[in-house]
């Protein structure tokens, strides 16, 4: 991430930079600029596929730390759907994952969406809610074969 980025990130910016910020941080294992993402509110919350419901910054922050135990997560983004308003926002993303299984890399697909509020420290993210995905999603995301019922 460009330092231009980093900053408007850290001061607010807008939902946007603190999505590309939460992924940056995501793909380099950075739990301190994972965490300058989220509001200091003590009701955010996180639930990563197949979890359970984390609230507030100390059950996130563990959580992340676990996972960033193994290095970084390669997820990246894609077909982000948005709903904005004044103080809110809410982005619906694919996240394309590069996984390393026994039989060489492979990848995964996760649906996630981010909530934010824009709070006294300028645009947080107040939820990160993930769901296992399938190849059927990015293909649908990506306008490829479609089955009509």
């Amino acid at each position: 991430m460009s330092k231009a980025k980093l900053r408007a990130a850290t001061v607010g910016g807008t939902p946007d930079d603190i999505e590309a910020a939460f992924y940056d941080a995501l793909q380099i294992g950075d739990i301190t600029r994972l965490m300058a993402c989220w509001a200091d509110e003590d009701d955010i919350v996180c639930v990563h596929p197949g979890g359970a419901r984390l609230v507030g910054a100390g059950a996130i922050r563990a959580a992340f730390e676990a996972l960033f135990a193994n290095g970084g997560i390669p997820a990246r983004p894609e077909r982000v759907r948005k709903v904005a308003s004044l103080a809110s926002a809410m982005h619906n993303v694919l996240e394309r994952v590069d996984v390393m299984t026994q039989e060489g890399p492979q990848l995964a697909f996760v649906i996630a969406t981010n909530v934010y509020h824009k709070t006294a420290q300028g645009w947080r993210m107040v939820a990160h809610h993930a769901s296992p995905g399938s190849l059927q999603d990015a293909e649908e995301a990506s306008g490829g074969p479609q089955v009509l019922h």
